[in-house]
């Protein structure tokens, strides 16, 4: 694994080192003989990519950078056709996906069991421990990561199902401070999913719309680190977040603030003018061990971590989102990295397959 910056056409080609396959073996639809081993430099593999996406993430993620630089490397992307039975589409090495219906869930359980050599990108069942907030930061919560290099942890938090008249006394007797962060606590990947809402005061409590997740506030310099997870390698990106709270906004803010999401892509810091001291990435190690640790305990391959730097603590980090299949068309030099990806996942099975293992 390794943390990228800019990613050049030169580096491309290391991106994809050897990935960790958690669950399940990854199978090509069609091995090539041991004597076409060989011959693998000249001809290009092909490998065929069935997705299943909204057409919002179509449009953003098979950009046509992606879709050129796949063509080359022998990559084909193919649309799966949610209203006919999967089990009659493609042959595929590799299926893309990211519905969240029950219908679509129990259909892709389904074909991983009956077509154990296609890889799926990333099980269902995992994906679903990221639709919920309260579960989604319990395994950071439990990694309790801390090393020479930093402490990494989840920001104190509360779930509220219902009745948000009951809200002050919950937040009392489980000791959380003001500011609050609110989210909704199913985290499903609509827009509605990623509003939140600031509230300064025990009074504007009432006025939240349950079921939610409470979270501490942490002051974190209005610097955001989107940590990028494809297989083994990570790059990170800076986002513009929340400004800090100081003790005048508290004293004269009454109300609840709604914001449409933390950072978006209009929000790159990459190349603002901000304080190094806050601007500084989190160190490579510990993000290093974070991203492997993660990816273990959720079985996931394909997913982000939206992380924040205490501001005054340069070695206290905290996780306050989980995403999967997040936004990587916003990732600098994706195609490269992505494409990479999928080769490796097969070129490990040709692997295994020609040694017989």
């Amino acid at each position: 694994m390794r943390v990228h910056g800019e990613v050049s056409d030169d580096e491309a080609g290391a991106a994809a080192a050897a990935v960790t396959v958690v669950g399940e073996t990854v199978v090509p639809s069609s091995p090539p003989p041991a004597s076409a081993a060989g011959q693998q430099q000249q001809q290009p593999q092909q490998l065929v990519v069935g997705y299943a996406l909204t057409k919002k993430k179509v449009k953003s993620f098979l950009q046509p950078k992606l879709l050129a630089l796949a063509r080359k490397k022998g990559i084909h992307f193919v649309s799966i056709d949610e209203t006919c039975p999967l089990s009659e589409q493609g042959p595929f090495d590799i299926i893309l996906h990211k519905l969240t219906s029950k219908e679509w869930q129990q259909v892709l359980e389904d074909y991983r069991e009956e077509h154990p050599e296609v890889t799926v990108l990333d099980p269902p069942n995992a994906i679903q421990h990221l639709h919920n907030r309260q579960s989604m930061l319990q395994e950071v919560a439990d990694l309790n990561l801390s090393d020479g290099y930093g402490e990494v942890c989840a920001p104190r938090q509360l779930v509220i199902m219902k009745d948000p008249s009951s809200i002050p006394d919950a937040v009392a007797k489980a000791g959380l401070s003001l500011p609050l962060v609110a989210k909704p606590l199913v985290a499903d990947g609509t827009s509605k999913s990623h509003e939140l809402s600031l509230a300064y005061v025990e009074a504007s409590l009432p006025l939240l719309d349950p079921p939610l997740v409470l979270q501490e506030f942490v002051n974190h310099g209005g610097i955001l680190f989107k940590v990028y997870i494809v297989g083994e390698t990570i790059q990170v990106v800076r986002r513009f977040s929340l400004p800090d709270v100081n003790t005048y906004d508290l004293g004269n803010n009454d109300g609840i603030f709604r914001f449409p999401r933390v950072s978006c892509a209009t929000n790159n810091a990459e190349d603002a003018d901000v304080d190094p001291c806050i601007a500084e990435l989190p160190p490579k190690p510990l993000l290093e061990k974070l991203g492997k640790e993660l990816r273990r305990r959720l079985g996931l391959r394909l997913f982000n971590i939206d992380i924040i730097r205490e501001h005054g603590r340069k070695d206290r980090y905290y996780v306050i989102d989980i995403n999967y299949f997040p936004g990587y068309g916003k990732m600098p030099g994706y195609e490269h990295i992505f494409t990479d990806f999928l080769l490796s996942l097969v070129q490990s099975k040709y692997k295994r397959h020609l040694s017989g293992s």
